[in-house]
């Protein structure tokens, strides 16, 4: 399993322009993708569970990851959170 943090740097938060293009990445990739806050869990291939975190400027995700091309699809992950959170 391979995680990184990120603080989310757009003004408006994870709200649901960038929320539904972080789920089309995720259900591409092949592997179980976690996103945590502030004790609370979301499938990141869900929409409504990634929306319910109600993610805030400065909010820290955890995003783990888990599968046979978790390094490849935690670096996708990563480079979509700096291009577009």
């Amino acid at each position: 399993m391979e995680k990184f943090d990120y603080i989310i740097q757009d003004q408006l938060g994870l709200h649901a322009r960038p929320a539904g293009m972080l789920v089309k990445i995720a259900q591409s990739c092949g592997s179980q993708i976690q996103v945590l806050m502030e004790g609370k869990t979301a499938d990141a291939k869900r929409l409504f569970a990634l929306m319910s975190l109600s993610a805030k400027k400065n909010d820290r995700l955890t995003f783990m990851v888990e599968g046979e091309k978790e390094h490849e699809d935690c670096m996708r992950l990563k480079t979509f959170c700096r291009e577009n959170l």
